[in-house]
């Protein structure tokens, strides 16, 4: 396993918040930074030593960045594989494309899942309104269907309710491929990271409990209020997946607490993986002395990794164009930390920021 020494420069793909927040944590141990992006006027650009411009097509460009690092990671799951051959094949790229080829398509993640042990909702991969159709006969509605590839945010997901006929769903899902998805009578929607290096070495921060609005993140609790072997066994889970997929870097798993067990007795089910920083673990900056962000930075550098034990609880809540004016009064809260990512237009339900409360000792 390589360890980098400080001045090494850590290549960054994609120019948005999580870069910007990696970037930062970056240069507390010396690691000047430089990003790969569409836009100079990406919130990463700002805060990273070098920048390069270029489309993800733009092979290049991509080669041309790669050369100018010591290594890369990045801030977002679907960065084409074409583009992430064309920097692996010039510099150590972490996480590897086999961990992102799964990560981008929710079929494959759905099945490495249950490949490893790991329960899911029940699932069919679709590619037709007539698969779809004959997919519902044996799914009891409500169903979640979902594009395989490119969702988030609630993008690409359409839940079907009784009437709601199959053509319907398909063309808001907007996708050429779906997996439809049982639906899932869930208490509490919960996430853990885990950081790992090349060398297996791991840590993992505490479950968190995640509460959406519109399918956007509002507010993440630090930590979750669920029993405590629930949040072992969701620990267990995300550390399983990690060392079976051979992540370097950052791994999320995003998770259900089912009401009940289901019928084969299990509470604790996946819902979906990310292997980069997450909306989920900003509190860590606040309430941790090691972030999710420099956490990343330890591992794909090589270095120690620090325990990833907060020293106060956290309530961590997204800032959406719309919630702007709220600032003033979070800069004169003294238990609230302003993060506030620099993004030129506001507009409502863009992540502008974020604001963490911390609530006492851990």
């Amino acid at each position: 396993m390589r360890t980098l020494t400080a001045g090494s420069v850590i290549g960054i793909l994609g120019g948005g918040q999580l870069g910007r927040m990696t970037a930062m944590a970056a240069a507390r141990l010396g690691f000047p930074c430089h990003v790969f992006c569409q836009s100079d006027d990406e919130p990463a650009v700002a805060v990273c030593a070098a920048h390069t411009l270029g489309a993800w097509s733009d092979t290049e460009a991509l080669t041309c960045f790669a050369k100018a690092v010591d290594v890369v990671t990045l801030e977002w799951e679907n960065v084409p594989l074409a583009a992430l051959d064309a920097v692996a094949a010039h510099t150590a790229l972490f996480p590897s494309a086999t961990v992102l080829r799964i990560a981008q398509d929710r079929g494959l993640e759905k099945r490495f899942a249950c490949e490893v042990g790991v329960g899911t909702a029940d699932f069919v991969i679709v590619h037709s309104v007539d698969e779809l159709e004959k997919a519902l006969e044996s799914f009891p509605r409500p169903a979640i269907l979902k594009s395989t590839r490119m969702g988030y945010d609630g993008r690409g997901q359409v839940k079907i309710t009784d009437g709601m006929a199959a053509g319907d769903a398909w063309a808001q899902m907007g996708g050429e491929e779906g997996i439809l998805e049982a639906f899932v009578a869930f208490d509490k929607e919960i996430s853990v990271i885990v950081a790992r290096r090349e060398d297996g070495a791991s840590v993992a921060f505490p479950a968190v409990e995640n509460m959406h609005r519109n399918h956007i993140l509002f507010e993440t609790q630090a930590p979750a209020l669920i029993d405590p072997a629930l949040a072992q066994e969701a620990t267990d889970i995300a550390q399983r997946m990690a060392a079976h997929l051979h992540v370097v870097g950052l791994l999320t798993v995003e998770l259900f607490i089912l009401k009940t067990p289901n019928e084969k007795g299990q509470s604790v089910l996946m819902n979906e993986i990310a292997p980069r920083p997450h909306n989920s673990g900003h509190w860590t900056i606040d309430a941790c002395l090691c972030s999710q962000f420099e956490m990343l930075v330890r591992a794909i550098a090589g270095l120690p990794l620090l325990e990833a034990m907060p020293h106060s609880k956290a309530v961590m809540r997204n800032i959406l164009g719309e919630d702007l004016g709220r600032c003033p009064a979070y800069v004169a809260d003294p238990t609230a930390a302003l993060h506030l990512y620099g993004k030129k237009e506001p507009r409502d339900g863009r992540k502008m920021g974020h604001v963490t409360f911390l609530k006492g000792a851990w």
